[in-house]
């Protein structure tokens, strides 16, 4: 006899998300869920094996398992090897994406070196493959990144990763010599990941590495600002700033020879009004170099915060802010559960150990699905409400003239 099962479904899960662990699922339920999902990465279908995928990452993001994963580390482990080898482009990319979160429920430690020392050399051997996936490439350069920011140990591992990714995005270098305008191309996806993650590792090299790789694209950097793509302006200004955090914190007298030249760039980029470029894309840009621009200049930061339950994070320097930004591209939406109970961000953002909530104020920070979607009705009437007017008001005006 044959019998249906509810993990023949398990996008499911992946589609629903940390909504329904939260308001719906025990805990009993949700481990009962992830072992259906761990056995379902071995499936014939690569559909099926790609939502496991999904539903165990998406289970991760929303909730610490450590216990549950320590003891199945070694299996999850060799289901995203398998799937990274055997997979295609989007099965590959939820195998790097669930590597990734994988590394951050185990913190630094040798159980997450483990995972790197298994999985690190097959994302390089993606990241370096012309002839796979650039979206596979993307995301494997972004999980290697992160994963090697939390579990290595070893120097030289570090300088090897770094090495990879260079290789990558200083391609883009080349074009400068022919063209004052670089075009972009299928790549330059994956020249934006690989940098932003080459980035990433740098804020935690030693001091002689750091100044070693300043040295040799301090210059060449600011030839990507002419990039046509809106993206790797903003990645490459950012970069930049952190650099020059990175230096000046160095040696506080730090000087830059072409300070004037790359000024007049990032004014130029901060105040864009080309007619060809969308207006969205000139607003997001003109927003981000005017800080960036700031940084370069006077040295100025504009503080952010961030607000996660009961406390707040102030981002205050580029350093924390290229970290932060790393961290909720991998976890996304459940970025904010992990700073109150992950140690290990925790203690990459120096919050201190988890705050602990009582059952009565968690009861009162938490808004059901019914009260949600009437304040967001609400919200929706008054803004329309207010557009009408709007509208009402310049009606008005027009026929007065």
């Amino acid at each position: 006899m044959s019998h249906c099962s509810g993990y023949s479904d398990p996008s499911s899960f992946a589609e629903d998300g940390p909504e329904v662990l939260d308001e719906e699922g025990t805990q009993e339920d949700l481990e009962y869920k992830l072992k259906g999902f761990i056995d379902l990465t071995l499936d014939k279908s690569a559909k099926i094996r790609q939502a496991a995928l999904e539903g165990i990452k998406n289970a991760l993001a929303s909730k610490m398992l450590y216990e549950f994963i320590l003891e199945r580390r070694m299996t999850l482990t060799d289901s995203i090897e398998r799937c990274l080898k055997k997979g295609k482009s989007d099965e590959q990319r939820a195998a790097a994406a669930l590597a990734s979160v994988l590394c951050i429920q185990l913190g630094p430690g040798i159980e997450s070196e483990e995972v790197l020392k298994t999985l690190g050399p097959i994302l390089k051997k993606i990241i370096c493959d012309g002839t796979a996936s650039i979206q596979a490439r993307q995301t494997c350069a972004t999980c290697f990144g992160v994963c090697c920011f939390i579990a290595t140990d070893d120097i030289t591992e570090l300088y090897s990763t770094l090495e990879c990714l260079e290789n990558i995005f200083t391609k883009s270098y080349i074009k400068e010599k022919n063209t004052n305008v670089i075009c972009s191309t299928p790549n330059t996806v994956l020249h934006i990941s690989s940098l932003l993650a080459w980035t990433l590792l740098l804020t935690i090299c030693p001091i002689n590495e750091v100044k070693k790789k300043l040295e040799m694209h301090f210059h060449k950097l600011p030839s990507l600002l002419s990039s046509d793509d809106v993206n790797m302006r903003i990645a490459v200004g950012e970069s930049l700033a952190l650099l020059f955090e990175l230096a000046r914190g160095m040696d506080s007298d730090f000087f830059y020879e072409d300070m004037e030249s790359l000024t007049q760039m990032l004014r130029a980029l901060a105040t864009d009004g080309n007619k060809h470029r969308a207006k969205v894309d000139k607003r997001k840009q003109r927003s981000v170099f005017r800080d960036i621009l700031r940084a370069v200049e006077e040295r100025d930061f504009p503080t952010e915060t961030v607000k996660f339950g009961p406390e707040r994070m102030y981002i205050d320097c580029w350093v924390k802010k290229h970290t932060y930004d790393a961290f909720k591209e991998v976890l996304g939406s459940g970025m904010q559960y992990h700073l109150q109970s992950n140690e290990f961000l925790r203690n990459v953002f120096e919050l201190g150990p988890p705050v602990m909530l009582d059952a009565a104020m968690l009861k009162t920070m938490k808004i059901s699905r019914f009260e949600r979607h009437l304040y967001n009705s609400a919200a929706f009437k008054a803004r329309t409400k207010a557009r009408s007017k709007c509208r009402d008001k310049r009606a008005d005006v027009g026929e007065f003239f």
